[in-house]
């Protein structure tokens, strides 16, 4: 875990609940160089067979921090960029520039962010398009990662990947 380092972009999963999305978010973070932050409580443990496997062994390149509570994070990362990927957002996630050493915030899987937060934060409470069925509720959480994450690197052109 690498507290020092600035990443361009940091992935914080607020109380997910998954092991294998967050495995899977694990990969994606280690693929990119972008930095995991797990906001407990966790729905599973770090220790989980079922989130190592979907990490398979890309876990030893993910630097990953794990925050008490949303509180916590947010008093240590007060003063920085913070996007809300939420189904409730009002900005299209490719309507936004991207700041570099920015933080992309997901809620847990059955409930999403929490509303005052996202009422807190208007401006930046994203959304990625989707039908209008009621029965479909949304992407699954691992995917929306991958499609915000990539729309952020492309807009900086893809820094340090092949």
């Amino acid at each position: 875990m690498d507290n020092e380092k600035e990443y361009l972009f940091n992935i914080v999963l607020v109380e997910p609940e998954i092991p294998p999305n967050t495995g899977n978010i694990a990969r994606t973070c280690a693929i990119t160089g972008a930095k995991l932050h797990l906001v407990k409580p966790l729905g599973f443990s770090i220790d989980s067979k079922m989130l190592k496997r979907a990490g398979l062994d890309y876990w030893n390149h993910t630097h990953i921090e794990i925050h008490e509570n949303l509180d916590e994070f947010l008093e240590k990362y007060r003063n920085k960029k913070l996007y809300l990927a939420t189904t409730h957002g009002g900005v299209r996630y490719t309507n936004v520039d991207f700041e570099a050493d920015s933080f992309i915030l997901f809620g847990k899987e059955t409930a999403g962010l929490p509303k005052e937060f996202i009422a807190d934060h208007p401006d930046t409470a994203i959304r990625i398009p989707m039908g209008n069925d009621p029965d479909l509720r949304s992407l699954n959480l691992s995917n929306a990662v991958a499609v915000v994450l990539y729309e952020a690197l492309r807009q900086h052109d893809f820094p340090d990947l092949i």
